[in-house]
């Protein structure tokens, strides 16, 4: 018995996993995609990074709240839709059932206590620099799940979550208008008389709730990551996460209203407790969300452990002489210059390998990174002449060394040491005075051709 239950998880786990997800397709394809992703929050779940990332926001969260309401209740104030905010919140905080009326009138309070006129000047600059590091950690804990290690830079920071801030408020808050707007105009009270229309609007209206949710975290998806995501990823996400995020409501609202044990331990914080739990839960599955997101637009890297990826030292020196090719050859022949997300989408990587190559290139002088509105550009730092291929590969080979273990501290083995030499030599002497001009002058008409496709910086 034993025996074939484990014959039957070795064939369910090589059914599932043994196979790259590119080279599937139709049924095949999406039941092991859907088969993976229950796996993997099922992992998720138990115990994995994303639960210490949904931790670490809830404490940021619970620093952050007031501050972060208090400048979105300043904006609606100067549109009349202040008042707007409480029901929003209460929304968010139902599963909790009455104590989150309470929870929700505390926060309201506190926020009406905070006048932002009379903070002065460094009052209010650290009221937005706890909004804007409210930001930023969501923005890590997103660029970890796409494999991202690099913020934003700071003044896109600043813009960014300061137009996130200001702005979507009053975006959510008109969206919301707008469809109360659309479902009592006259022809939509007139519709809703005539059957079958009636009952169509009738569920729909019931709708709602879930497709503006399921929008918010596709627009989450799609804002928040240091990358470029596909729409089709980011809805795909949304969707799963909305739907968990719906339904896990109902199961915790149902799980207060049938216990009394909870009040009774823990007394007068039981309402705290309730409420970090549902945060918890909150940021858990919207993280949940973008992973989902990430595979569907990254479907080869769904593996059934997460691993760091790191490159070998070939493929380092692979990958650097591209990144330079790529940003020599575009340079030469007047192309649009490189970003980091350009780079992934031509070299179908992730971004994390490729930002650490870049940054090896930018630290070694021979790249230069210039911030523009849609992220930094790369280009040469010198007359491309100059820059030789040997010491691009030597520098790159160099790049991991710290004044702790380099090769001045390991004792000299002779031998090992004349075979070093004769390498070292033996790549010079192929490479010779060759410069990457001389790589990026002749015209390639393949990468023509995938330049035309690939989206502009």
């Amino acid at each position: 018995m034993v025996n074939g239950v484990n014959n039957l998880l070795v064939h369910f786990n090589a059914f599932v996993w043994d196979d790259d997800m590119r080279e599937l397709s139709g049924v095949h394809r999406y039941l092991v995609f859907i088969l993976r992703v229950i796996h993997l929050l099922i992992k998720e779940l138990i115990g994995g990074q994303l639960n210490l990332r949904a931790m670490s926001l809830v404490y940021t969260t619970l620093l952050s709240i007031v501050p972060l309401l208090a400048v979105s209740f300043s904006v609606l104030k100067g549109f009349g839709e202040q008042n707007r905010i409480e029901p929003l919140l209460y929304n968010m905080l139902e599963p909790l059932g009455p104590s989150g009326i309470e929870i929700t009138d505390r926060i309201i309070g506190f926020v009406e206590n905070v006048k932002v006129g009379v903070l002065g000047s460094i009052g209010v600059v650290l009221l937005i620099y706890t909004v804007v590091a409210l930001l930023q950690k969501i923005e890590s804990a997103f660029n970890f799940v796409w494999q991202i290690d690099n913020l934003r830079s700071l003044s896109q920071r600043i813009s960014n979550y300061l137009s996130v801030t200001l702005m979507g408020p009053v975006l959510i808050f008109s969206a919301v208008g707008f469809t109360a707007t659309v479902l009592n105009t006259e022809t939509a009270l007139y519709l809703a008389t005539i059957e079958p229309f009636g009952t169509l609007m009738l569920y729909g209206s019931k709708l709602v709730p879930y497709i503006l949710v399921c929008l918010a975290f596709t627009v989450i998806y799609i804002v928040i990551p240091n990358t470029r995501v596909q729409f089709v990823a980011a809805l795909v996400g949304g969707v799963i996460a909305g739907v968990i995020w719906k339904f896990t409501g109902w199961g915790f609202a149902a799980f207060i209203a049938s216990s009394s044990k909870y009040a009774a331990i823990y007394s007068s914080f039981a309402i705290l407790i309730l409420l970090l739990i549902w945060m918890y839960l909150s940021w858990l599955i919207l993280l949940v969300g973008s992973q989902i997101a990430y595979f569907v637009q990254h479907p080869k890297y769904m593996t059934l452990h997460r691993e760091a990826i790191v490159l070998s030292n070939r493929m380092r020196e692979q990958l650097a002489l591209q990144v330079m090719f790529l940003v020599g050859y575009s340079y030469y022949h007047d192309k649009p210059a490189w970003t980091l997300e350009r780079f992934s989408d031509y070299l179908d990587l992730p971004g994390e390998p490729v930002h650490r190559t870049l940054r090896v290139l930018v630290d070694a002088g021979y790249l230069i990174e210039i911030d523009n509105e849609e992220g930094p550009v790369y280009l040469p730092m010198h007359d491309m002449e100059k820059i030789r291929l040997a010491e691009v590969l030597t520098d790159v080979r160099a790049s991991r060394e710290s004044r702790a273990l380099n090769l001045q501290q390991l004792t000299s083995v002779a031998a090992v040491d004349d075979i070093m030499s004769t390498v070292n030599a033996a790549q010079k002497q192929v490479l010779g005075e060759r410069s990457l001009k001389s790589l990026v002058q002749p015209v390639d008409e393949d990468l023509e051709t995938t330049l035309q496709a690939l989206p502009a910086p």
